[in-house]
């Protein structure tokens, strides 16, 4: 839906809510410090009126339609809306609570009707037909070409040319999927708490360094649990202290507990039954709308264009990934079996892995997390990583603004400045884990860029870092600079955003082409001159000796069979699911597991030892909405990236390995300041001359046949 700015409900707003008037921060950063949790309701309550009055004139213009009394109009309504509901959707993914829970509950199926005012609105489908008729005629710039055309798709796609009764039975879909979606994001942060793993005994802690000891006792703390270290989950199955806990037993509790989380162990937290729902209905959705299911209803409005596209990309894959697992598991296997303090004839389990393949990149390259970690400081991996690789790309600067206020306690902003000092927008930086926070990393706009608005970037990173004991530092493991890099990607692909209209800034490209930015930015934290800068150490400053680092950036090419055969499992999972006809869906909540173990058995990825990166019941990503039968996109990104990694390295000046102002300036010009005002496949074309190669990708994560 647009999100632009006017101000008709003002008036009917008190003016005392802080929402009642744009906010006077710099870049229009909302004042988070004046908002309370009772100014939402009558904020959104108002900002739903005005936005509904502002299409009704556009609907009712007696005035032939044109861009500025149809496209424009739309693209300017809605905000008092955008300004609110940017604010507490930050607020119920990054802190919620009860109240905050309770809001996104009731309000969930009012915007859906809202969105559904809007896309089912003949009488404005009728004015965008008549644009797009005429659109011969007006001498569009491609822009405006471009938008005319994705307002045209859209409200086709959305039902807008469905019989009366259809329409109705749309409606009640969409509610109801909205408050399934959200009803299961919720389930999932109350399943991630309660998995926590409460440890009485210190001595099962071993193998773990004194920060993380220090963090875990924190927690424990903070939860008020009466254990003396609480291991509390991330969002993915595996779960990082696998790695490093020598108790075996411990290990398989923590493994238990974050599989299981979901699946019936208590009733505020089971999923099955939510999911259920939203598969069978989005699969009756997608057939009211004349689709075979809702995978290929998703993948038309993607570059893949079909599910069948999808499935074939997926298959060539999964042979070769869950050949190279295998063999990873055999060498593992040898290595438990090698272990004096292992029983005779144990076999690895799937919480042996992550453990005994840190141990061999302990023994065969020397590296492991606790010998990196004194090195990958978490200010010094910001400045002198990531915003230094930014820097040399793109000349940018960053300046931290401790005057302007986040939306909780720790939230970081700095201003992004231009080559020539001219104020880019800003970078919100949202680190740590906390109660109420959803898991996993994302990045999210709280203003989008728009030349028409006059809107500059505000962008947000959130990861789920521990936070470590007050005064020490927040140290890494290679995995989360990893993360540092990759969302910082989505943040830029937000801040160069160059485009007139609001609905297509930024990251408002299509699902399987999102990530393609994010993954690219990974590249730059094993450029020597990059890394050479940050991997110091946190106490003496020295850098990561040369030797360390050579076997840090020859380890990363360790393991990609289970990365890769872990991150299919939960890929074709979304896919199983969302290719079912309605009669398909199962009913039994008892038979998700059954369901899930024959779709992975039939993809041929059905591994004991590589559960998939996320089991349905947690699986957040394609049941919370925004990836359904969409996360297939991290691996079809990721063939543009790996062939964009190939142009950099052409581009190269020096032996830079691409890291120069000169290719980063043709990347920022031709892909990342496109947003959607263009197909983003022309972006990739424009910018490396050619059509993307699977090769590059299958090479990278040695999966040629």
């Amino acid at each position: 839906m647009p999100d632009a700015p006017a101000t008709a409900a003002a008036p009917r707003l008190d003016p005392t809510n802080p929402f009642a008037q744009p906010s006077a921060l710099p870049y229009g950063l909302p004042d988070f410090a004046a908002v309370q949790t009772e100014h939402f309701r009558p904020a959104i309550a108002a900002g739903l009126d005005a936005q509904r009055a502002e299409w009704e004139a556009v609907a009712t213009d007696p005035a032939l339609p044109d861009v500025e009394n149809t496209l424009e109009a739309l693209e300017r309504s809605g905000d008092l809306l955008h300004r609110v509901l940017v604010v507490f959707h930050t607020l119920a993914s990054s802190v919620g609570g009860d109240e905050i829970d309770e809001i996104e509950t009731d309000i969930a199926p009012q915007l859906a009707a809202h969105s559904d005012a809007f896309w089912l609105d003949r009488n404005l489908f009728a004015r965008i037909e008549s644009l797009t008729n005429a659109a011969p005629l007006l001498d569009l710039d491609a822009e405006t070409g471009w938008l005319l055309q994705e307002y045209r798709k859209n409200f086709v796609r959305a039902g807008v040319q469905l019989g009366d009764a259809d329409t109705e039975r749309l409606k009640e879909l969409n509610s109801r999927l909205v408050t399934l979606e959200t009803e299961f994001s919720q389930r999932v942060v109350k399943a991630m708490e309660a998995g926590a793993v409460a440890v009485t005994d210190p001595a099962r802690l071993a193998g773990l360094d004194d920060g993380t000891l220090a963090a875990l006792a924190r927690s424990a703390k903070d939860r008020d649990s009466h254990a003396g270290h609480l291991i509390t989950l991330g969002l993915p199955t595996q779960q990082p202290l696998l790695a490093q806990l020598d108790d075996a037993g411990l290990r398989a509790e923590l493994l238990a507990a974050s599989q299981d989380r979901g699946a019936g162990v208590d009733d505020a937290s089971d999923t099955r039954a939510t999911l259920l729902e939203i598969a069978r209905l989005r699969a009756e959705r997608a057939r009211l709308l004349g689709y075979e299911h809702h995978g290929a209803y998703v993948a038309e409005n993607a570059t893949a264009a079909t599910s069948t596209a999808v499935n074939e990309r997926l298959a060539r894959l999964a042979g070769p990934a869950a050949r190279n697992a295998e063999k990873e598991a055999d060498e593992l296997q040898e290595m438990l079996d090698a272990d004096p303090s292992v029983a005779d004839g144990t076999a690895l389990q799937a919480a042996d892995w992550t453990n005994y393949a840190e141990k061999v990149r302990r023994d065969r390259y020397g590296v492991d997390d606790a010998v990196l970690r004194p090195y990958l400081d978490l200010d010094r991996v910001l400045a002198d990583g990531v915003f230094f690789a930014a820097n040399q790309l793109y000349g940018l600067t960053f300046h931290e603004r401790a005057d302007l206020a986040g939306y909780t306690p720790g939230v970081r902003i700095w201003e992004v400045r231009e080559e020539d000092g001219t104020g880019l927008g800003l970078f919100v930086g949202d680190y740590y884990a906390r109660s109420g926070k959803r898991g996993g990393a994302w990045m999210h706009h709280l203003c989008n860029q728009s030349h028409l608005l006059g809107r500059h970037p505000v962008v947000v990173n959130n990861l789920n870092l521990t936070a470590p004991p007050e005064g020490e530092p927040t140290l890494l493991t290679w995995d989360e600079v990893r993360t540092c890099f990759h969302e910082f990607g989505h943040a830029l692909h937000g801040l160069f955003s160059d485009v007139r209209y609001p609905t297509l800034s930024g990251t408002s490209v299509p699902r399987d082409f999102v990530e393609y930015p994010s993954q690219v930015n990974e590249m730059w934290m094993a450029n020597p001159a990059v890394v050479e800068r940050f991997a110091r150490h946190h106490v003496t400053g020295e850098p990561m000796p040369a030797e360390l680092l050579a076997k840090v950036l020859a380890v990363a090419e360790y393991g990609e069979g289970f990365a890769t055969t872990e991150y299919l499992g939960a890929a074709l999972l979304d896919q199983a699911w969302h290719q079912l006809t309605p009669e398909e869906v199962p009913t039994d909540p008892e038979e998700v597991t059954a369901f899930e173990r024959t779709a992975l058995a039939n993809a041929g990825v059905g591994l004991e030892l590589v559960p998939p990166r996320y089991r349905s019941t947690y699986f957040n990503h394609t049941f919370g909405g925004g990836y359904d039968a969409g996360y297939y996109s991290y691996i079809w990104s990721e063939v543009l990236d790996a062939d964009t990694s190939v142009w950099f390295a052409e581009a190269q000046i020096a032996g830079d390995g691409g890291l120069n102002r000169l290719a980063g300036q043709k990347f920022r010009d031709k892909l990342l300041s496109r947003g959607n005002a263009q197909d983003p496949l022309q972006s990739f074309r424009d910018l490396t001359g050619r059509d993307p190669r699977i090769e590059p990708l299958l090479a990278r994560r040695g999966l040629q046949d």
